[in-house]
């Protein structure tokens, strides 16, 4: 397995992070205690979840399951790097949302008793909160890293500007800030590369791609379906919009002798800034088939060929569209 440092933080994580949030919803949770497992041994430390996950508003089924796991010992909690969120409505009165001082710490408190843990290595605001004053946010942050109840702060699907609000702020009131970014990002998706990115990279922060499949779109979409297995609507209609592009990248790695979702992870960890994409599988055989992307090079050519069928907005902004 290889490692980096999250960021500019000193905590090292594997460059393939496990998503948790088919656990509950889609994959029982023997199965999902038989993936996490399965993680370990091939050494991924880095795993993602979300109070909000299983979709049973308030229930928070995903961190339950992922609880009960660390709960069998053996060294589970030890060696795992929990990531979890805050944002997302967990009851019917109006503080049980958002990033309030008061939801952060009720929120926090309740995904540690789901999570059988005394604390959180990575707690992630999972949206901005456009009506809470950052001072809040970060005393509240800041209470709970002293209490010991969590480790670092990162964020999710934040804007380039939101990052610089939240890090000079954190940087006036001498806190280390954000160490992480969660972002939508794959082949399909690249607009985070005109601010999202560069403000992570001038601030510390490492990227964590989430849907780097694009919904499984970029996990072979048109061979599936001259295998005749149906898509989702969704992923039909990004299909039908992206055929000529998808019918060019699929080539490519056929070409190449490689599945088209090895080779949309290995792009990623190509990537500039990119700590580790979240994996999402349901079942320990589509996790072992993750796992070869690590051992993908693509040189430049690959690269550039790449680019010509998915062209991103042309790199960090103003230059993309300005110049």
């Amino acid at each position: 397995m290889q490692y980096t440092q999250l960021g500019r933080s000193g905590l090292e994580v594997s460059r393939l992070c496990l998503g948790t949030m088919n656990f509950g919803p889609h994959t029982k949770q023997k199965d999902s205690f038989a993936v996490m497992d399965q993680a370990l041994e091939v050494g991924i430390n880095f795993f993602d979840t979300a109070n909000v996950y299983g979709w049973k508003m308030g229930e928070g089924i995903t961190e339950k399951i992922i609880g009960e796991w660390f709960a069998q010992g053996g060294g589970r909690r030890e060696k795992t790097v929990i990531a979890s969120k805050v944002f997302g409505r967990m009851g019917e009165w109006p503080n049980q949302r958002r990033l309030s001082a008061l939801h952060i710490r009720e929120a926090c408190e309740a995904s540690l008793r789901r999570l059988q843990t005394d604390h959180i290595d990575l707690y992630q605001m999972h949206h901005i909160d456009r009506t809470t004053p950052w001072e809040e946010i970060w005393q509240a942050m800041e209470v709970l890293v002293q209490q010991g109840k969590v480790i670092y702060v990162g964020s999710s699907n934040f804007a380039g500007w939101h990052i610089a609000q939240a890090q000079e702020t954190a940087a006036a009131r001498h806190f280390l800030g954000l160490v992480s970014e969660q972002s939508l990002y794959n082949l399909m998706e690249r607009s985070i590369e005109l601010e999202v990115i560069p403000a992570s990279q001038h601030y510390g922060l490492g990227i964590i791609p989430w849907s780097p499949l694009n919904r499984g779109t970029l996990g072979g979409a048109l061979q599936k379906a001259k295998a005749g297995r149906r898509a989702a609507d969704d992923v039909e209609k990004i299909v039908a919009q992206h055929r000529p592009q998808l019918e060019a990248y699929e080539a490519f790695c056929a070409q190449r002798g490689e599945s088209p979702a090895d080779v949309a992870l290995a792009w990623l960890l190509h990537q500039p800034g990119v700590t580790a994409p979240i994996i999402g599988p349901r079942t320990t055989e589509q996790f072992k088939g993750n796992l070869h992307a690590l051992e993908i090079t693509l040189d430049e050519e690959a690269l550039k060929a790449l680019d010509q069928i998915w062209p991103g907005p042309g790199g960090a902004a103003p230059e993309a569209y300005a110049w």
